[in-house]
């Protein structure tokens, strides 16, 4: 409802009306009919009506066409606009999805200079905007493509040619021109590393464009694999009755633990837990400990209370300076930014002041992994999460693991179920955000769950985080973690304490199934 009133006010601000009215019976394909409302010598107005004439419905419409040189688009309104060179493509607007049967709508569009006649090599769908399924005379569509290279940024493609009249061929991922090329041959560049893209190619003439050919994904190069803390559940030196870590090691073949919490220990200076400092204390100590029988740790900055770094740090550098204390201090292959309260997570300055401030330790830290950890919902991210996610992807935070905590969040009886349908959401809104595929999404996805009882009193067994694991290490996920080994003793019984679990269970039971991960 909050989005279909923003939409709703957006339009009336801008003054754009989205017309929709029902076509003749008789038409019998999809349309887009060109008029030119006024044109004022230096620029023009162009307004393009879509007619679905079908007896089904439209799901989404893009409507393409060229400009003569010399000619643009200064703004478009109720469609969204990309261009490539003179070709320019609309697409219908996110909150209008569906053209009815019978039903039409328009957009419109400013254009420079006037005196301009119409738009040339109109295309609906990939078929002319007059009508029919194919544009007479358009060239013939193009081979499957081929990857014939990939890097970190780029990934080349070839193709065999199109039959009949040839200009030239575009490259589109979705509805978008990603290249323009003469020959049968092109490199898209400026990708992110580890990143999925899928192509078609469509050949073009003066008189319209070919048919898409066949779709080909590939993915580019720099996809690493986790260099350490994919099973590290939480150790929190400052709470409860925190075991000796090195006791539950040998216990449990766990080598890696996430330390909580990193917190402001006055401005923008950190301390473990806000009061307990970097080096030559208890932390410090465990730290060793960990490190001496092979393992390691992730440091968790944030958590639910206390003083955090991302509001006391004014800057994205001074929060990245702050970073980088602890990076230094433990020469750490990893950091866990644990977003949970309204102060961070619901804060959107600070939301971009972390992200930004993670991009910065990335940049100074070859090789180290960056992890954003955050509340969900039953169904995936809300919506402080999705924008988490959109803001790492359109800033280029170049974060390596976004992780779930599928707990306290109404789960109900089956945590196990719960669990997975969080996770497919997270895995959804990467795919939105990043435009990766299943595989890639699910290898920067992790889970952070809690052990026995949970504060709303959902149950996680042992059974059921074995199952949580299981999943997980199925669909290839890059980390599963849980709060806390301090709980994990059991207490049948026993409530939500920070000393056991709640449950029955054996001491360590929930580190060990961990350490199979």
């Amino acid at each position: 409802m909050r989005l279909i009133r923003l939409c709703v006010a957006a339009l009336l601000a801008a003054g754009a009306v989205l017309v929709v009215t029902t076509a003749p019976a008789s038409a019998a394909s999809a349309t887009a009919t060109f008029t030119k409302p006024q044109d004022w010598g230096s620029g023009f107005e162009g307004k393009y009506t879509v007619t679905n004439g079908t007896s089904s419905p439209l799901n989404g419409w893009t409507v393409a066409f060229d400009l003569p040189s010399g000619y643009s688009v200064t703004t478009a309104w109720d469609a969204v606009m990309t261009r490539s060179g003179q070709h320019y493509t609309f697409t219908n607007p996110s909150w209008a999805p569906t053209l009815a049967a019978g039903a039409s709508t328009t957009f419109g569009f400013n254009g420079s200079p006037g005196n301009f006649g119409a738009p040339l090599n109109c295309t609906l769908n990939g078929a002319a905007c007059s009508g029919g399924t194919t544009n007479p005379g358009a060239p013939g569509t193009p081979g499957t493509p081929a990857v014939t290279g990939t890097s970190s940024t780029s990934i080349s493609l070839s193709w065999s040619a199109s039959s009949g009249t040839v200009t030239g061929y575009r490259v589109y991922e979705g509805s978008t021109v990603r290249a323009t090329v003469t020959g049968t041959s092109a490199t898209i560049g400026s990708l992110a590393s580890c990143t999925s893209h899928t192509y078609t190619v469509k050949a073009y003439n003066s008189v319209g464009e070919s048919s898409a050919s066949a779709a080909v994904t590939a993915t580019t190069t720099g996809c690493q694999q986790p260099t350490g803390g994919s099973g590290a559940p939480y150790l929190y030196l400052g709470w409860g009755s925190p075991p000796n870590p090195a006791t539950v090691m040998n216990a449990t073949g766990v080598k890696w633990f996430t330390m909580a919490f990193v917190l402001s220990g006055g401005g923008c200076t950190p301390a473990w837990d806000g009061q307990r400092p970097l080096q030559g204390g208890a932390d410090a100590t465990a730290i060793a400990q960990i490190k001496a029988a092979g393992g390691d740790i992730v440091p968790s900055f944030g958590g639910w209370s206390g003083n955090k770094l991302g509001p006391n740090c004014s800057t994205p550098q001074a929060l990245a300076g702050a970073y980088q204390q602890v990076i230094s201090a433990y020469n750490l292959k990893a950091i866990d930014i644990d977003i949970e309260n309204s102060d961070e997570f619901e804060n959107e300055a600070v939301q971009d002041r972390i992200l930004n401030a993670l991009k910065i330790v990335k940049q100074n830290n070859p090789g180290i992994k960056t992890i954003v950890t955050f509340g969900t919902s039953t169904t995936g991210p809300t919506y402080y999460g999705t924008r988490l996610i959109n803001q790492a992807a359109a800033l280029g935070a170049n974060i390596d693991v976004f992780t779930i905590m599928p707990f306290d969040f109404g789960g109900g009886a089956n945590m196990y179920q719960s669990t997975v349908n969080a996770s497919e959401g997270l895995k959804t809104a990467l795919k939105n955000a990043f435009g990766w595929s299943d595989a890639t999404a699910y290898a920067h996805m992790g889970i952070s769950g809690m052990n026995g009882l949970s504060d709303q009193q959902e149950t996680t067994t042992p059974a059921t985080w074995t199952q949580i694991r299981d999943w997980a290490k199925s669909k290839g996920l890059a980390r599963l973690a849980f709060w806390s080994v301090n709980r994990d003793r059991g207490c049948a019984g026993g409530g939500v304490q920070s000393a056991c679990s709640g449950i029955a269970q054996s001491d360590w039971q929930f580190t060990q199934i961990t350490a199979g991960f």
